[in-house]
């Protein structure tokens, strides 16, 4: 009874804390977007600031433009509190020309984040819940498992690499019923699978009743001034861009879906849980999107969990849209930074993490 009371009179105290907690926890989501700066999504015009003017270790930059040159980089850039400090390129184009800041590059996997983004942006217009079944709107026999199996895969197993589909198949990239055969439980089992991750454009064609291009173009692209076209690679669907429009995502990423106080993905929610763990099996990885400073990871292709953080010489909070031979866009929100690289392979024993790595080893040598 007396505890009872004690509840009574410190309830108002409660309520006073709890509103102070969410008063706090909306302006550290304000605070993390607040000065950044916007290019315009109508022109070309990118403000600077030089290294040197950030106190910035300008002395390293040259073994940091040595490693990136010599591990096949033709482009890369750094973005602080939205201005460009670095923004630099490399190498040659297909023609034989110089790649320049208008030379285009493809995403390759970096391109998932984006479609988790414009997942995220469809859920909010209400056109799907990523909990609504995958066969809502591919239909059934969309894969050559049992309409039981089909039917309890959801678009937040898509999104999270846990549909259980069997990725040791001879192509998983493959979309065709034919290739798309049960191995586990939806949720049990995390695997690196592109299949699944291309059929998310089915489900929002299929959800929006537009084309996949034509929604993202209005959605996001455009929005946010990107420049870029998707485009099918046998069974990928590979996006293609300058460099600074993959800066650009970044920095709309860096404004947590906020684009010069324009939302354009103003689900908070969905947010937090694409940039965080979204399942137990691999703590490095939100909705399609990379993760650092989770202390374990797994990487594509493989069934093992490595003990330590995905990209050690990188901030904590970092997190990365990556793809195929290199394609980066880092994201750290703590310290305003959005670093590009996009490139060849840089070398015959190429690993994606590895090499994020190191470009942060250069990299710190120059912010520290």
């Amino acid at each position: 009874m007396t505890y009872l009371k004690s509840m009574k009179r410190s309830f108002p105290f409660i309520i006073q804390m709890a509103l102070l907690l969410l008063v706090s926890s909306c302006n550290k989501e304000k605070s993390e977007t607040a000065g950044l700066y916007f290019p315009s999504a109508s022109g070309t015009e990118w403000e600077s600031v030089t290294p040197g003017s950030l106190g910035w270790n300008t002395a390293a930059l040259t073994d940091l433009y040595t490693f990136l040159d010599t591990s096949n980089s033709k482009a890369f850039i750094v973005l602080k509190d939205g201005r460009i400090v670095i923004e630099k390129y490399f190498g040659k184009q297909l023609d034989g020309s110089a790649f320049t800041s208008s030379s285009y590059w493809y995403w390759a996997s970096a391109g998932k984040t984006m479609t988790a983004f414009l997942t995220g942006i469809a859920q909010q217009q209400g056109y799907l819940s990523i909990s609504d079944h995958t066969s809502k709107y591919l239909g059934n026999g969309w894969s050559s498992m049992t309409t039981a199996q089909e039917g309890s895969i959801t678009i937040r197993n898509q999104l999270s690499m846990t549909t259980g589909l069997d990725d040791g198949v001879t192509d998983n990239h493959c979309t065709d019923p034919s290739c798309l055969k049960y191995l586990a439980e939806p949720g049990t089992r995390w695997a690196y699978h592109n299949a699944p991750y291309t059929l998310l454009d089915g489900v929002i064609e299929n959800s929006t009743g537009q084309s996949f291009t034509t929604y993202f173009n209005a959605q996001l692209r455009d929005k946010i001034g990107m420049d870029g076209f998707w485009i099918y690679v046998d069974y990928d669907h590979v996006y293609y861009s300058t460099a600074r429009s993959f800066a650009r995502f970044g920095l709309l990423l860096l404004g947590r879906g906020t684009w010069d106080k324009t939302p354009v993905l103003a689900d908070n929610e969905y947010f937090n849980d694409m940039t965080n763990t979204s399942q137990a099996l691999n703590q490095s990885y939100g909705y399609l999107t990379w993760l650092n400073g989770k202390g374990s990871y797994m990487v594509p292709g493989y069934q093992i969990v490595i003990p330590s953080d995905l990209t050690p010489n990188a901030p904590d909070d970092m997190f990365a849209a990556m793809g195929k031979n290199g394609q980066i866009i880092n994201v750290v929100p703590s310290e305003n930074l959005v670093v590009v690289r996009m490139g060849d392979t840089p070398d015959g024993t190429f690993v994606p993490m590895t090499f994020q790595n190191n470009i942060w080893k250069y990299l710190d040598a120059v912010i520290r």
